[in-house]
């Protein structure tokens, strides 16, 4: 991948500032690729790889020497979807043990974290590390990045990474995304090259029904007529204005929602792209084919409208298809979910954007001494280890015989590590993306075959890898563009509203960050 530029604001300015190319270049660690175990499905066209097979206990690799910590106690601030594990818990006992400091989880409701987030950061009342997701990275939450948080590049650019090869072994891209106000500041969650929206559909009932995957967006208005059954209380679809965007080729999200045409900046709001999405869309809702808690706006209970069967396609992230994998294999031993491929709006190729490499991040507090920052690290390295470590083992399962025990030779969870051993860890710092989930491994060859499909189709976006911060006259610019899409696709509001909408965004400043932007790829190329 070429050396792309990192931007961002300068100190508590709020204007747009970039960091050149060879300043970047000095800032990234070192990479290193991990050598412990070879993948069973390989990476094709960019996909991540993928492990179907556990090794036994026996074999497992220790990639880090002893307990890595001296004794420290630190607090963590970070969000958690789903019910929060017991305090004081064996797990969390477990790797404090192993670790040999005390990591204090922090853990906050995920549907109402930026808010939170936001507060605390503004209060001074931080912890000693935090994680912060991209779609929480609005303006002030952007900026305060660079005052509240630690340099780490002292302590992991070039070689000194090598001091932490876990750390060494994240891929280089992430830790570019990891630049924040000129500074190395992130320790990043790497990500599957297109991990932001999956269209899933339940494969055990299509094939029970006999229906057949649409490969184009009139065949897909077909079956979704087809499928819905009011009275049966059977919807064919859940939301699908995330899908519609890919099915249609627009670009993606802040700040990767230009194009590039006849030497111009276009927005995703100005292209025709964007107006098909949402008439296509609003056809779903028109039809009665959308689930009514989706028209009201009820997301949060969109996995249980599609695990229950009263909606047969829904879109979100790709951590979901484990997750409702792993949920329904005791219950539904039949449930069976799989990914639908993405089209193009006549039914051709697709147009697909690529997924920033990182979209998490944690900070470690500016107030913490050089030995504290050095022994979080070497927490981090411990956490960050690859498949096939004894430390990933712990991390991802828990100790065996307390929250996993070992089934046809692959650790599975039990109730207890179900209500203990959640991603809480992780988002501290991650390994390379890979799809490693043994314990199904036809999830594993499904998913790996989907991403390599839709690799075939996937282009860099505009700024690819730039972690770009907007200068903060403009933070808002976008954001009414949600509940646009909203009342456009439910019919509260027509296409003319949308242009309209388009025309006062380019008088209010849109025609400016245009310019911005302009000026940005002018001096600093792209990753297109």
């Amino acid at each position: 991948m070429p050396l792309l530029t990192g931007c961002s604001t300068e100190e508590g300015s709020g204007k747009g500032g970039t960091t050149s190319g060879k300043e970047l270049k000095n800032l990234l660690p070192t990479y290193v690729a991990s050598k412990v175990a070879d993948p069973d499905i390989p990476s094709v066209n960019g996909s991540s790889p993928g492990y179907t097979k556990a090794p036994p206990a026996t074999e497992l690799v220790d990639s880090v020497k002893g307990k890595p910590g001296h004794g420290g106690s630190y607090t963590m601030f970070e969000p958690l979807w789903g019910t929060p594990p017991p305090k004081n818990n064996a797990y969390y006992k477990a790797v404090n043990d192993a670790l040999g400091a005390t990591v204090k989880l922090q853990p906050q409701d995920g549907n109402t974290y930026g808010e939170k987030l936001g507060a605390v950061l503004a209060s001074g009342d931080i912890a000693d590390i935090v994680m912060i997701p991209l779609w929480e990275m609005g303006g002030r939450i952007h900026g305060a990045v660079s005052a509240k948080f630690a340099d780490l590049g002292p302590y992991l650019s070039g070689d000194k990474v090598k001091k932490y090869p876990n750390l060494a072994a994240i891929p280089t891209a992430a830790w570019q995304m990891s630049v924040f106000g000129g500074k190395l500041r992130g320790l990043p969650m790497p990500s599957r090259p297109l991990n932001g929206v999956i269209p899933y559909y339940r494969e055990d009932i299509f094939t029970k029904e006999g229906y057949q995957v649409p490969k184009s967006p009139a065949e897909f208005l077909a079956l979704a007529k087809e499928i819905t059954r009011p009275k049966s209380k059977v919807w064919a679809c859940d939301d699908m204005w995330w899908s519609a965007q890919r099915f249609f080729g627009c670009p993606g999200e802040k700040p990767y929602y230009w194009v590039e045409k006849d030497g111009r900046l276009i927005h995703k709001v100005e292209t025709e792209n964007y107006l098909e999405a949402l008439e296509w869309c609003r056809k779903l809702f028109a039809g009665g084919y959308v689930h009514p808690d989706a028209v009201a706006g009820k997301g949060n209970d969109a996995q249980v409208r599609f695990t229950s069967g009263q909606t047969l396609i829904w879109n979100d992230g790709d951590a979901k298809w484990y997750g409702a994998t792993f949920e329904q294999a005791g219950p539904h031993p039949d449930f069976k979910i799989q990914g639908m491929d993405y089209f193009g709006p006549d039914g051709g190729d697709p147009v697909i954007y690529l997924d920033p490499p990182a979209q998490i991040w944690s900070f470690l507090n500016k107030k913490l001494s050089k030995d504290q920052i050095e022994e979080i690290l070497a927490l981090a390295n411990f956490i960050a280890a690859p498949f096939g470590t004894k430390e990933q083992r712990l991390i991802d399962y828990g100790v065996e015989g307390v929250h996993h025990d070992m089934k046809k030779g692959v650790p599975v969870k039990n109730a207890k590590g179900i209500k203990e051993v959640q991603d809480t860890y992780r988002f501290i710092v991650s390994p390379q993306a890979s799809v490693a989930y043994p314990d199904f491994p036809q999830m594993v060859e499904d998913y790996c075959g989907w991403m390599q499909r839709m690799g075939k189709f996937a282009r860099k976006p505009l700024f690819y890898g730039m972690q770009i911060q907007e200068p903060n006259r403009y933070a808002s610019l976008y954001t009414p563009f949600e509940d646009l899409a909203k009342d456009v696709t439910r019919g509260r509001k027509s296409i003319k509203d949308a242009q309209r909408a388009i025309s006062d965004w380019r008088s209010g400043g849109g025609d400016r960050l245009r310019d911005w932007y302009a000026k940005l790829l002018d001096e600093n190329g792209s990753g297109a």
